[in-house]
């Protein structure tokens, strides 16, 4: 039997507020066995690159990455974001280690092809190292992933970040029994953004299809459950959407996602 994993990926929303942030990261920290967390960094980075006179350009949610953005993102999700977080887990006695897809050649990606859009540094992911954070998980460290890989060619590239918490799922799935939490500010997947006890509990691949058509569900919130069933189709025990309590208080509303 594979030993049990938690793959988390923490919502911006909860990064940018101070309090929300500690009740997380204390949360994150009473998690039983392995796990590791994903993290961006998108508003600060957006805020940083206004002052410095870079104007952020994004496209359906998605950042044009040119030299100068990339330097920012750099800064601020593998800088200012990634250690701010290691710094508050290890105050909670988890003993994190921060990380991008570049460090341990955990992360191996290929930047994005110009077709109708040209997304500039951006990456889209070919492989996960699971060897090399399995070494990490059995040495009883706590990875800590920002949204950055590399190409193995000296280029580091901006990578969503819920895209690559379902991949490292997937390929953590080789070596154990992965289950993937999407935790962010609201209680789970609304049909009603402005009503939070309006939680679809259970999503399966046939109610996603008749959610779509009749429009139930944001149009932000397409591309996680997209991420979702992707993973579950290839190799990911259990995928969940919700809340912070979701990760210590499973009897609390949250979104189960399923084939």
């Amino acid at each position: 039997m594979k030993p049990k994993l938690s793959v988390v990926k923490i919502g911006g929303n909860v990064i940018e507020d101070k309090t929300a942030l500690a009740n997380f990261l204390n949360a994150f920290s009473k998690i039983k066995g392995a796990k590791l967390l994903v993290h961006g960094g998108g508003k600060k980075a957006t805020l940083l690159s206004k002052q410095m006179g870079v104007e952020p350009k994004l496209i359906d949610g998605r950042r044009i990455t040119n030299a100068a953005t990339l330097e920012i993102i750099t800064m601020v999700y593998a800088g200012l974001a990634n250690k701010n977080i290691v710094a508050q887990l290890q105050a909670n006695a988890c003993n994190a280690i921060g990380l991008s897809g570049a460090d341990g050649n955990t992360i191996l990606a290929h930047k994005r092809p110009i077709t109708t859009i040209d997304y500039g540094y951006v990456g889209d992911i070919d492989r996960i190292n699971h060897k090399a954070i399995s070494r990490l998980l059995n040495a009883a460290f706590v990875p800590v992933f920002c949204a950055m890989s590399h190409d193995g060619k000296g280029q580091l590239l901006n990578t969503n970040a819920d895209t690559i918490a379902a991949s490292l799922a997937i390929g953590m799935s080789n070596e154990f029994e992965t289950t993937l939490y999407y935790c962010f500010e609201k209680n789970g997947v609304l049909t009603d953004v402005s009503d939070e006890n309006s939680i679809l509990t259970h999503i399966t691949s046939e109610t996603y299809q008749d959610l779509i058509q009749k429009r139930l569900i944001s149009d932000g919130m397409l591309p996680k459950l997209k991420n979702c069933f992707h993973a579950l189709k290839n190799g990911v025990n259990s995928v969940c959407v919700g809340s912070i309590s979701m990760l210590n208080n499973p009897t609390d509303p949250f979104t189960k996602i399923s084939l």
